[in-house]
């Protein structure tokens, strides 16, 4: 017993030794909040910030302040003026919809180009007091590259942005590179696929889509659904940042890919399938197929829609990291969540 004790004790103190400090901006949002569990989950102690803003959901800080390795603040990105000892940045933080980057850019640039500048000077000048700089891990997306109609986009390949969201994250991506050159500021970027899980804001496809039927509205739908995205679980996301931390990886650039690519309609029509059953998955209202009009509004379009996004992320598979949720199984959970948590 003596001798098992000891090696708890041993390992709970090299666990200490190797624990990390790590920021998480936008802590509170959809992508910020699972990678900020997944490092708790770690050990790490994390700094989180978050400005709070419409899509964050400020009650995950009841979940996050249990932990003794989690501390919070308040700021936006751009009003950030120092950064305690620390081993990585992680920038989750970021205007993410393109439909309200159309409407109003301005916001998309103060957030996404403007902060992430302020995050590179504060990360430069944390170095310039001679202290060990950290890394700077920053989240960019898969639009960067712009639509593919055949084949997948290589983390090599040249960026087109096609939409003033995706424009800025490009922006971004390329401060970042040129940080890093100038002032040798190290870095990690991730380009994601489209994320999905419990917990997203309701401006997204699939929690918007769970709310129109909750409200007995019609799904509206862009460009008569045809736009074909890859679905990645935010967790597996999560799990991909740990993995590059964990194999020390640094001055790269990563693309995630989840593997479900379908078009948008073939994802309505799966919550629609998920949505008509009951808790036994007994289906309810099987004639829905037959009338899609009842359900469904294809009177929408957008500027710029682009068609396809593909990513090839054999780099990131190369250190071991795959995904691990199923898409169906996932939704069952998700539409599930929110048919019995219905909040909006």
């Amino acid at each position: 017993m003596m001798l098992i004790m000891f090696v708890i004790k041993l390992k709970n103190f090299l666990m200490q030794e190797e624990n990390k400090v790590v920021y998480v901006t936008g802590c509170l949002g959809f992508i910020g909040s699972y990678v900020t569990r997944a490092c708790l989950n770690q050990g790490w102690h994390v700094r989180g910030i978050d400005k709070i803003t419409y899509a964050s959901n400020p009650q995950l800080l009841k979940e996050f302040k249990k932990w003794e390795n989690f501390t919070f603040e308040q700021v936006d990105i751009n009003d950030l003026e120092f950064l305690y000892e620390c081993d990585y940045v992680i920038n989750t933080a970021a205007e993410t919809h393109v439909g309200n980057s159309i409407v109003k850019s301005e916001d998309f640039v103060h957030s996404n180009i403007n902060g992430v500048h302020n995050l590179l000077e504060l990360i430069r000048n944390y170095r310039a007091e001679g202290k060990a700089s950290p890394l700077f891990f920053h989240f960019s997306t898969d639009e960067v590259y712009g639509d593919i109609t055949e084949g997948e986009h290589l983390e090599t390949d040249i960026l087109k942005p096609s939409n003033p969201y995706s424009a800025t994250k490009a922006a971004a991506d390329q401060l970042i590179l040129a940080w890093a050159r100038t002032y040798n500021i190290e870095y990690v970027i991730i380009r994601p696929t489209n994320n999905y899980g419990i917990g997203q804001y309701v401006e997204k496809l699939i929690p918007k889509s769970i709310k129109y039927l909750e409200l007995n509205k019609r799904i509206p739908l862009h460009n008569n659904g045809d736009p074909i995205r890859n679905w990645l679980h935010a967790a597996d996301t999560a799990e991909a940042v740990i993995n590059i931390i964990e194999t020390s990886q640094k001055n790269e650039i990563y693309n995630i890919c989840g593997g479900y690519e379908q078009s948008n309609l073939t994802t309505i029509e799966k919550i629609l399938d998920t949505y008509f059953y009951d808790e036994e998955r007994i289906y309810n209202i099987p004639e829905y197929r037959l009338d899609k009009n009842q359900y469904l509004d294809f009177s929408y379009s957008r500027q710029g829609q682009d068609v396809r996004y593909a990513l090839n992320d054999d780099k990131l598979r190369n250190l071991g990291w795959e995904p691990q949720k199923n898409f169906e199984e996932e939704l069952w959970k998700i539409v599930n969540y929110y048919k019995n948590n219905f909040i909006w």
